[in-house]
């Protein structure tokens, strides 16, 4: 599909620049995508649409102060360095400013040589293999010197980096969080529980896929970056015996949607397993691990708009999308959520 097709017209005003001061009192716009019909609601009123016996995943990754600044051994030019994936054995996948000055062999200092850094490879669209050297622990040192690795239209960093983190953020690894789980407080999350809601945590370190932008003219030759993932035995147990009993799974962002239908479609069931994919979802998939989307509002021809527009259809998203920007939620990672469900025909998907 031409990837104009997935455009739209967002004022730059409507971009959220910091957090909601109260996680569950953004706004919720809830859409039937059965019906074609949708509600202006706040967050805290999703319990009213999720019943006893619903499954919410949430993907528990933690996101690392990823974004470093160093400089070049002998020059003393100034470097950008966004860590991506943890390849071990303290080599780390990077996404470099001025990369082209970064060849193997090009040293790194990073503050106060809190860390230094050589590169190893040399990898195409400025991604960089370094190999990191310090004293201690990796984590805590990076603790020190990191900042929080923001969206590139987000203009400040937060004061406090558990802003853009998810309550039930765990597991350290992400260079981005999972957005749509800002929303959610532990105390919405006990009276979810308290109604029977089940809640199920999976893992997908989030990396190069989310700062890539389609640059491609037609959708068919866009390539997903790879990214890692775990459903853990007692997750997938779960999951199976929802879809058993014909009861809601609901996803929490577009992560965990990858997650569970990139294994539900390898095994035609949830098995647990730690892995990578790259499954790139738009028009023309049919959905077979999730029921219910829980999603905020993506930037304009990105493949998360894609992925939205292969859940309920993409003129139908582009219409709630108008909806949106007429009433002036907020937008992207900061942003307000949706909350989609219904049943959806995709054999007589025509959009």
């Amino acid at each position: 599909m031409d990837i104009e097709l997935f455009d739209y017209y967002l004022p730059e005003e409507l971009i959220a620049q910091e957090p909601s001061k109260v996680r569950d009192e953004c706004r919720l716009l809830v859409v039937d995508r059965e019906h074609k019909t949708y509600e202006d609601k706040m967050f805290f009123d999703i319990k009213n649409y999720l019943h006893k016996g619903d499954v919410l995943v949430r993907n528990n990754t933690k996101v690392i102060p990823a974004r470093l600044f160093a400089t070049k051994d002998k020059t003393g030019a100034h470097v950008e360095v966004l860590l991506l994936k943890d390849l071990g054995n303290d080599v780390w996948e990077c996404l470099c400013g001025n990369a082209k000055a970064i060849r193997i062999g090009t040293v790194l200092h990073f503050k106060d040589d809190i860390l230094i850094g050589t590169c190893t490879e040399v990898m195409d669209e400025g991604i960089r293999h370094i190999k990191f050297s310090y004293k201690g622990i990796f984590l805590e040192e990076l603790d020190k010197i990191g900042l929080m690795p923001l969206p590139p239209y987000i203009h400040k960093q937060v004061d406090d980096n558990n802003e853009y983190q998810t309550v039930y953020a765990k597991i350290e690894g992400s260079a981005a969080a999972p957005t749509a789980g800002f929303h959610f407080t532990n105390e919405l999350f006990d009276e979810l529980k308290e109604m029977g809601v089940e809640v199920v945590d999976i893992t997908l370190n989030i990396g190069l896929g989310t700062f890539r932008p389609v640059k491609v003219k037609d959708t068919k030759d866009h390539v997903m970056h790879s990214e890692e993932y775990e459903i853990s035995e007692n997750a997938a147990d779960k999951l199976n015996q929802a879809k058993k009993e014909g009861r809601r799974i609901i996803a929490i962002g577009t992560t965990s949607v990858r997650t569970l239908e990139a294994n539900f479609a390898q095994f035609n069931m949830f098995k647990a397993q730690k892995t990578a994919t790259n499954i790139f979802i738009n028009p023309g998939y049919e959905y077979k691990a999730i029921d219910c989307l829980i999603t905020n509002f993506h930037l304009p021809k990105s493949t998360l708009i894609m992925l939205v527009s292969a859940f309920m259809g993409r003129k139908f998203t582009l219409s709630v999308y108008e909806h949106a920007v007429k009433e002036k939620y907020r937008f992207f990672s900061f942003g307000d959520a949706m909350f989609v469900y219904g049943k959806y025909d995709y054999k007589n998907q025509k959009d």
